[in-house]
């Protein structure tokens, strides 16, 4: 495969986690990525052994974040495929806590960034007849209290797939969303949790997802990849969650 028939794919938070399997994910596939995250070195753990991923530091909620990337991938590769929004950050409040500055950090990382980052995307994505992923969350389909503003994020950008989906369908753009549940991420310890914190979670987890494990990030980083398959050309709005059963269990 040549440079000029490789789709070239932007995944943010991409240094760890779901990220970085999902940049391994479109690597291992012939694609070029723009690996995105906040942490040079992370990401340099992602892109080492990975000549087709191209690191990027950026703030994804910085106001010249969108423009950016999408520049980076278009002067690079000169187009843009697929759009990965999988960047986020988590929080731990009840209502009786709730802390504005907190939420507001939240709901600019997971839900205005992506939104910001797709209106950037939309004319080079147009030209490629492209697909946006948003990674959002299976909790975002029922209650999770003391998590609320998280989920309640999520659960807006799956909102938001249903109806892009609709919206840029004329123009030939794929909208959809993966909603992981369990995962072994780091996402814990940057909560500032504790072992035993940790472990209590993961009881908690394993109790309510009928396969009875933990997700792996490349079990969501392969559920992403299939649904920007050109044979997926005619899936479009689905929320998929990839979470062991546990929205339906």
């Amino acid at each position: 495969m040549n440079d000029a028939q490789r789709r070239v794919v932007v995944v943010t938070g991409a240094g760890t986690g779901i990220g970085r399997a999902t940049a391994r994910a479109f690597s291992a596939d012939g694609a070029h990525v723009l690996a995105v995250g906040r942490r040079t070195g992370p990401l340099a753990e992602t892109a080492a052994g990975h000549p087709l991923i191209t690191p990027l530091a950026a703030d994804v909620t910085a106001a010249d974040a969108p423009g950016r990337l999408v520049d980076a991938a278009l002067d690079r590769y000169g187009r843009l495929d697929v759009l990965i929004n999988n960047a986020g950050i988590a929080g731990d409040a009840a209502l009786a806590e709730f802390d504005e500055a907190a939420a507001r950090r939240q709901l600019d990382t997971n839900l205005l960034a992506p939104i910001r980052l797709a209106h950037a995307a939309l004319t080079a994505l147009a030209e490629t007849r492209g697909v946006i992923v948003n990674v959002t969350t299976s909790i975002g389909q029922r209650a999770w209290p003391g998590s609320a503003v998280y989920a309640a994020g999520k659960a807006a950008l799956d909102s938001l797939t249903r109806s892009w989906a609709v919206e840029l369908a004329p123009q030939g753009i794929r909208v959809v969303s993966v909603a992981p549940g369990a995962i072994d991420t780091p996402i814990g310890e940057h909560l500032g949790r504790s072992p035993e914190q940790l472990a209590a979670v993961r009881r908690w987890q394993l109790a309510r997802t009928p396969l009875g494990r933990i997700g792996r990030p490349e079990d969501v980083a392969w559920a992403i990849r299939q649904l920007c398959d050109p044979a997926a050309g005619f899936v479009t709005g689905v929320v998929l969650p990839v979470d062991g059963g546990a929205v339906v269990g």
